[in-house]
């Protein structure tokens, strides 16, 4: 704009009657005003860089803010070795936010998962149940509240302790770059034997013996070569060489094909019968078998029963939960 106003004031004087500015000084005048739109031009662009690259320094500064997570191991109040053992986990009173001054995401959720049950947790989008899942791992810390685990604390114990006590099938299957066998048994504990019972209870014998180095296939970064329905068989695999009694499947039958899912659910029910089986989907049929539902909205439990039961009750939100999904469903098929 001063640059525009500059060059504009030299024109100006040039029409002014002969004498009342020397022609230099007009000159001098309109090159300057010229040569100072591009010293501006010059200087918006510094400013738009220093504007994009001060982005890594905000990022690094709130990385410095972040508090670091628990201790992996807490040597005075380590669980026994076989603990979990029946799969009881109890909710009391679990409030969650994720920053001190932010709201609370879950309030105040109390319930019992029994040992052995399957558990269905339903809710329409930010009802907060993968937050509820990822309390369970500690990958947010309770505000007030405890979770408890066959009698202990899981805030008292360190999180290598609880987390790989605890199995999951997550929605998006990762898988590490390395072997097959790298990737189902990462630390070496299980033999190769084990590894093909495994591979053969998940439908990936085949897939796998085709290859010309068995289970030391290669197995590319976030295993791109291999099929999203396969890595979440994977995933399945790892929870079956564990054997936890704790099973966790956040949204796993989200984003598989029908066959994938019916593989998924058949092996679940067949190897997992006697345990625990937290269950987060949006595919109501993948939780209408489950013993117990717990229904949350706007990070409230509205109700916690057998589904038999909610089904009959008049206003109830898996009931309307179910309605939706088949009314959905049937629109879908016309």
């Amino acid at each position: 704009m001063s640059a525009a106003v500059l060059s504009f004031s030299a024109f100006v004087m040039a029409l002014l009657p002969q004498g009342t500015f020397s022609p230099g000084f007009v000159g001098m005048a309109l090159s300057y005003g010229l040569s100072l739109n591009m010293s501006f031009v010059f200087s918006i662009q510094n400013q738009c860089n220093l504007a994009n690259q001060i982005i890594s320094v905000e990022r690094v500064n709130q990385y410095m803010d972040i508090q670091s997570e628990a201790a992996e191991v807490v040597e005075e109040n380590r669980p026994s070795p076989d603990w979990p053992q029946d799969g009881n986990v109890e909710l009391r009173d679990l409030k969650i936010r994720y920053r001190k001054d932010a709201p609370l995401v879950l309030h105040g959720i109390t319930c019992r998962f029994e040992a052995g049950n399957k558990i269905g947790i339903v809710g329409r989008t930010g009802s907060g149940k993968t937050t509820l899942i990822g309390a369970l791992f500690r990958l947010v810390e309770p505000t007030e509240g405890k979770v408890i685990i066959d009698s202990v604390d899981i805030s008292t114990i360190g999180l290598h302790d609880l987390r790989s006590r605890l199995g999951i099938i997550p929605q998006d299957p990762t898988l590490f770059q390395g072997t097959i066998r790298y990737n189902l048994d990462p630390l070496g504990q299980f033999s190769d034997e084990q590894i093909w019972e495994v591979l053969d209870k998940c439908q990936l014998f085949e897939a796998v013996r085709e290859k010309e180095q068995g289970l030391d296939s290669h197995v590319v970064e976030d295993g791109s070569n291999w099929s999203m329905g396969q890595r979440q068989l994977f995933c399945l695999g790892r929870a079956l060489l564990r054997r936890c009694c704790i099973l966790v499947l956040d949204e796993a039958t989200a984003s598989i094909d029908n066959a994938t899912d019916a593989v998924l659910q058949k092996t679940i029910r067949t190897e997992f019968k006697y345990c625990t089986v937290i269950t987060v989907a949006h595919r109501i049929p993948t939780v209408m078998d489950c013993d117990m539902i717990l229904a949350m909205s706007d990070g409230k439990a509205v109700e916690y029963d057998k589904p038999t039961k909610l089904m009959e009750t008049e206003g109830s939100l898996f009931r309307k939960l179910v309605e939706e999904y088949r009314s959905h469903t049937s629109n879908g098929n016309i």
